[in-house]
């Protein structure tokens, strides 16, 4: 009798093998796995990681959008990151350091035509104005007469930004070296034709155009308080304040006009070179002359005030350096991140269920 059950129900298991009794082996049927560990029928169902087909549809579209979202927030930074700049070199170009080019030869060998200068307009916040600085300074008012008009706002605007490159148009801009301060008596010239300031006479030779004399026009002035006595290295070509001396000052030009201190040739490249103060100007009987005639001895100290004076370009490199590297940093986070936002997505590892019975590396 139980044999004969026995074999009905083998007979039974085999005609349904879905019905669940076993197998005659004792172990109940399973259904078989497709190769990816999925019963037949669901084969790509689910993706890598347990997303489904249409969840990876989807993240596929978003790939796009959030491309084109990036694209976009660059383009509007971009803009706002150049005016940044532009304000930034505006505001550096107003109150640290301005570029002009030398537009004569009145200050040959020195500066020639074409030359490139960076002007320091902080140096006299922390200093005198020293005799043989070669300044900046505008002559409306002294040797221009005064301009009535008023440009209007754009084009002061227009002009500025042009001035980033150098010398701004229409601007009475002159540019020489400084030979007597407030206070100084200066002279040509002594029975060896040199030029005299307070009776010291000046050695000339390191600066002064080759073949020139030190002037070939006489005189006699004490420069006024407040004033500067300049004059051109190319004498002979130089319409300097010995030219102006029927002009109210005798010459002279206001040290409130003086724009700053070239201390520098940035181009061309062959021509970059430091504009230091001649040593002629830092004898020291030229000093104690100066100290003698009061109110020019404090600014007749070149080289006790030269530690600070060399200080305030460097100080003004280190404020302009800080945001420009910011600036620059900025721009190249901002360019790898659309680098890496135009590139395709990696493909996904395909991931494939560990059959257990097949053996595994221990």
């Amino acid at each position: 009798m139980n044999e004969e059950r026995g074999t009905r129900d083998d007979q039974r298991a085999q005609a349904d093998p879905s019905s669940g009794l076993g197998t005659p082996d004792g172990h109940q049927a399973r259904p078989a796995l497709g190769h990816d560990g999925s019963a037949p029928g669901t084969a790509g169902a689910r993706g890598p990681g347990g997303t489904g087909g249409t969840d990876g549809a989807a993240a596929a579209g978003q790939r796009p959008a959030k491309k084109r979202s990036k694209s976009r927030s660059w383009w509007i930074e971009l803009p706002i990151l150049l005016v940044f700049a532009l304000v930034l070199a505006l505001i550096i170009k107003t109150f640290v350091v301005q570029a002009f080019f030398i537009p004569s030869s009145s200050m040959e060998n020195t500066l020639e035509i074409g030359d490139k200068v960076l002007v320091n307009k902080m140096v006299y916040d922390f200093r005198a104005i020293h005799r043989g600085d070669i300044v900046v300074f505008n002559g409306e008012g002294s040797w221009d007469p005064m301009t009535s008009q008023t440009a209007p706002p754009l084009t002061r605007l227009w002009n500025s930004i042009i001035g980033l490159f150098g010398t701004a148009p229409g601007v009475h801009d002159y540019i020489k070296r400084v030979i007597g301060i407030p206070g100084d008596h200066v002279a040509c010239c002594n029975a060896q034709g040199q030029i005299t300031v307070n009776g010291v006479p000046l050695r000339e030779k390191s600066y002064l155009y080759p073949g020139n004399a030190p002037s070939t026009i006489r005189f006699s002035v004490t420069v006024p308080p407040g004033r500067l006595w300049v004059m051109g290295d190319h004498r002979n070509v130089s319409y300097d304040s010995r030219g102006h001396q029927a002009l109210p000052g005798n010459g002279t030009v206001p040290e409130n006009k003086v724009v700053g201190r070239a201390f520098v040739i940035v181009a061309p490249v062959s021509r970059w070179r430091v504009l230091s103060i001649p040593a002629t100007f830092q004898q020291p009987r030229l000093a104690q002359a100066a100290g003698s005639a009061g109110p020019a001895g404090p600014a007749a100290l070149p080289v006790l005030s030269a530690p600070v004076a060399s200080a305030v370009p460097l100080g003004s490199g280190l404020v302009v350096a800080i945001p420009l590297t910011w600036l620059q940093l900025r721009l190249r986070r901002r360019l790898a991140g659309s680098q890496r936002g135009s590139r395709p997505p990696p493909r996904p590892r395909s991931w494939r269920r560990r059959d257990p019975h097949r053996p595994g590396r221990g």
